[in-house]
């Protein structure tokens, strides 16, 4: 039987074809990843932190003067960006219909006059109350030295948009379910309706009963798969208040407190898994992050002091991420972890980029976002359209063969608008790292401490 001189060719390239995805199974992939951790800290803008860093879509300039502006309507000037050295920050509203009047049909240039607004009535000190010119100020490496230094070493997203264009809860609830809801009956997903701006408040913001978000969420998935997960919460002040103002009085938070920025007791799925122990004090993952024995799924929010909230200082929730940044970094676990770090909504800061429309609930404004790993890349800006859906895309496809939270194949329907993790905008984050290399050394920075 004779063969072909083609057919020997194709076989030989078929051959060499498998031999290179043999390598290149051998070098690894998104399955390096055992550990994702999620850090969220508080309102803060894109621009207000790395707007100068080198690389990025920055605030615009011309000869390092901003060519943008903001307009002011109780001077009727137009305020530029300027560089901000003050460690506490005032800030803006950042509820939904602020993000409209900061937005203003795509001129961003409403962010003063949302913040004079705001501000009329309040009492100092607290985000509200910047007479407007505060929300302008950006940051820069001599403020935030740690910050930049990441994103010198790993990856910074400088298309990294707020899932929703609205405040924390919403942005807390998009994190572990991609979805914020109102629902008519309690255990009822089909009862639940769309709520950007005003899901069920928990009782810690004024609601006379507990909430009920009976629709599906992210542990459900991971419970089905024998997937570990925990909920860090850092014991102290909550990071907000009632009003959103910092003027009423801040309740305390702690595991097993629910609020807006711990949710997930609220969630049936958590309950009927039986799962609630798994949300713990921050301690506990100092203790597993020092054990080697971190859970796959980690996310980790602050008290009010750590959080970056105005009126909390900078250069504190800086040390606090530092601290936990480097306590995975020295733990057993670092060869096999992704540490992925955002701000939770813009905090009325301005930012110049206008935000893509990919459904009713957003996205909202940019926000700071990186990637730490062994495997990231090292110095590298990562362009792509991005939301906190592209966390929750890669844990699904790094743990659950790539299983979404859709309700006509995750066996739980409820009638959220869309699944978020396959927007055809939305891009991977698995760009932003090279599994062919060796899992580089931890850089563990100085000033790291609660």
């Amino acid at each position: 039987m004779k063969v072909s001189i083609a057919v020997v060719l194709l076989l030989a390239a078929v051959a060499m074809a498998s031999a290179q995805a043999g390598v290149a199974a051998a070098s690894g992939d998104i399955r390096n990843i055992k550990h994702v951790i999620i850090i969220m800290q508080e309102n803060r803008s894109f621009d207000s932190y790395f707007g100068t860093y080198p690389g990025v879509d920055g605030i615009p300039m011309s000869g390092g003067v901003p060519t943008v502006c903001s307009q002011d309507p109780q001077t009727n000037q137009c305020l530029k960006p300027y560089h901000d050295t003050n460690d506490r920050n005032l800030g803006g509203p950042h509820a939904a219909r602020d993000a409209v009047n900061d937005i203003n049909g795509g001129k961003m240039d409403g962010f003063v006059g949302d913040a004079e607004t705001a501000g009329r009535n309040c009492r100092p000190p607290h985000e509200r109350c910047g007479g407007g010119r505060d929300v302008m100020g950006y940051h820069d490496r001599n403020e935030l030295p740690n910050y930049w230094a990441y994103a010198d070493n790993y990856v910074l997203h400088d298309k990294m948009f707020e899932p929703n264009a609205s405040w924390s809860l919403p942005a807390h609830l998009f994190l572990v379910s991609e979805w914020s809801a109102i629902c008519t009956r309690a255990g009822d997903p089909t009862s639940c309706t769309n709520a950007l701006d005003k899901p069920a408040l928990p009782m810690d913001f004024g609601a006379q009963v507990p909430p009920d978000y009976p629709w599906t969420d992210l542990t459900y998935l991971l419970h089905k798969s024998h997937v570990s997960w925990a909920y860090y919460i850092m014991a102290g002040l909550e990071p907000d208040t009632e009003d959103g103002s910092m003027n009423g009085p801040q309740r305390n938070q702690n595991a097993h407190t629910p609020g807006i920025w711990n949710p997930l007791p609220h969630f049936d799925t958590v309950n009927a898994d039986g799962e609630l122990g798994n949300i713990a004090p921050l301690k506990n993952f100092f203790a597993a992050a020092k054990n080697g024995t971190l859970p796959s799924v980690v996310w980790i929010c602050p008290a009010q002091p750590y959080s970056e909230h105005p009126p909390a200082l900078v250069s504190r929730g800086q040390a606090y991420v530092t601290a936990l940044v480097n306590a995975v970094m020295q733990s057993p676990d670092w060869n096999s972890s992704a540490i992925f770090l955002a701000w939770d909504d813009w905090g009325g800061f301005y930012d110049h980029v206008v935000p893509p429309r990919v459904d009713e609930n957003g996205y909202g404004l940019r926000v700071p976002s990186m990637v730490i790993s062994p495997y990231a890349r090292k110095g590298f800006v990562d362009h792509q359209t991005l939301s906190f859906d592209a966390f929750v895309k890669f844990i699904e496809d790094d743990f659950l063969g790539g299983s979404r939270l859709d309700p006509r194949t995750d066996g739980r329907p409820d009638p959220r608008p869309d699944v978020r993790e396959n927007e055809p905008l939305l891009g991977d984050l698995r760009n932003d790292f090279d599994f062919s290399q060796p899992p580089r050394a931890p850089l563990v920075l100085p000033g790291g401490h609660l």
